[in-house]
């Protein structure tokens, strides 16, 4: 669904509606969603998460990678904030990369006759 070229200028259109995406998918998880943010405020850093009282925050970089890399660090993230190990983290990473990487369901529209 998304491409995986070098992210240009409508890389926060393409981040936020993967955030909207992984958000649903972890919910349904039943896990804890965090909040994704770009671009950390560690300068050189690609991701980090921080644990605040509200929840946690993933932040990312998204200028100059490939969206392939954004995702992967966010469901990384996902994945270090709700403290997963394996098999359940490898588990959740397939998951939440199909969420992203399916097609988006559409509703069904039926013809007034």
């Amino acid at each position: 669904m998304f491409n995986t070229k070098t992210m240009d200028s409508s890389s926060t259109v393409l981040f936020a509606h993967a955030a909207r995406r992984l958000g649903a998918a972890t919910r349904a998880a039943g896990l804890t969603v965090p909040a994704f943010r770009c671009p950390p405020r560690r300068t050189g850093a690609l991701r980090t998460i921080r644990r605040l009282p509200g929840g946690p925050v993933v932040a990312v970089v998204l200028r100059g990678r490939a969206f392939s890399d954004v995702l992967a660090d966010m469901v990384e993230g996902i994945v270090i904030a709700n403290r997963l190990q394996d098999p359940a983290a490898a588990r959740v990473r397939r998951t939440l990369l199909d969420a992203v990487t399916a097609p988006a369901p559409t509703a069904g529209v039926s013809a007034a006759a």
